[in-house]
């Protein structure tokens, strides 16, 4: 399984255009931290984006998350304001695991 992170929007808008997606393959993963990244991948692909964002907020970030297993790709695209409590913590999961690597 491959999961690749794409941010867009916030503060550092014009910095994150000029950045390529990250990307972390479960096969460079110890058997503990593969399975928690599948299991929150998994939860992530069936829980829908919330639908009751109010409008565009200031400064609000949008995520890709592309999640490539066994010749299947999933593309999640959430923000700020709609992400679902599923992808949020995929997206958080995402981010402490690409900042320590």
């Amino acid at each position: 399984m491959k999961v690749t992170l794409l941010q867009r929007g916030g503060l550092a808008a014009g910095i994150n255009l000029q950045r390529p997606p990250q990307v972390v393959d479960a096969a460079t993963l110890d058997g503990t931290a593969a399975a928690e990244l599948k299991a929150l991948a998994d939860a992530a692909m069936v829980t829908p984006a919330s639908a009751t964002a109010t409008g565009k907020a200031r400064d609000e970030m949008s995520y890709v998350i592309t999640i490539e297993d066994q010749g299947r790709e999933t593309i999640l695209s959430q923000s700020d304001t709609t992400m679902s409590a599923e992808f949020g913590k995929l997206l958080g999961w995402l981010k402490r695991h690409l900042k320590s690597h």
